[in-house]
């Protein structure tokens, strides 16, 4: 390669990363990749018209609120979820959202589909169903602007809750406002 070509390639290279920064910052979402193989199934096209949001915390032992730890813990339970949220506001990114991640279990939407994981994005919070928990401001924050920025690329029917699709076996997202939240978003 010529020193030509390579100052080229430097320079493309570059100017793809700025501009990814850019249009990152214009919607104010900070994503960092942390993709797994695991808890989900890729597939070659879906319609995706649901939002759902979850609680999650390290349970198995160490930091409550450790990411590797939760990422290791679905790993142990082959599930997984689109997206998790850290405390600080951190979007971290697990499954492409044109994948299937295993987030939704037994349920069923309210016009009566199941099979949730197939048409659905998942987003975790990462906080405990202590009562004194609840996500961070900086969690609901970044919750909305992605909720936000999906809704601006697919037609999302719902944005619901994991309780709101399985309510005899989950509780979460837990110590949400959730009346607020679906104020921020618009709903």
């Amino acid at each position: 390669m010529t020193d030509s070509i390579k100052m080229r390639f430097l320079f493309l290279s570059l100017f793809f990363c700025l501009l990814t920064s850019v249009v990152m910052a214009q919607n104010g979402l900070k994503i960092v990749d942390k993709s797994v193989s695991f808890g989900m199934r890729t597939v070659p096209s879906r319609k995706i018209d649901v939002i759902i949001v979850h609680s999650v915390f390290n349970a198995l032992g160490g930091d409550k609120y450790d990411i590797n730890l939760v990422i290791k813990q679905f790993s142990h339970y082959g599930v997984s979820s689109h997206y998790i949220i850290g405390r600080d506001g951190t979007i971290y990114k697990l499954v492409k959202e044109n994948n299937i991640s295993f987030q939704a279990g037994r349920s069923s939407l309210p016009d009566g589909r199941t099979g949730v994981n197939s048409c659905s994005i998942g987003i975790e919070l990462i906080t405990t169903n202590d009562s004194i928990d609840a996500p961070t401001e900086k969690q609901i924050q970044s919750l909305t602007t992605l909720v936000k920025d999906i809704k601006s690329r697919y037609n999302i029917k719902y944005v619901l809750r994991h309780s709101d699709i399985a309510p005899d076996r989950k509780t979460d997202p837990w110590n949400m406002n959730w009346t607020d939240f679906l104020k921020r978003i618009g709903d």
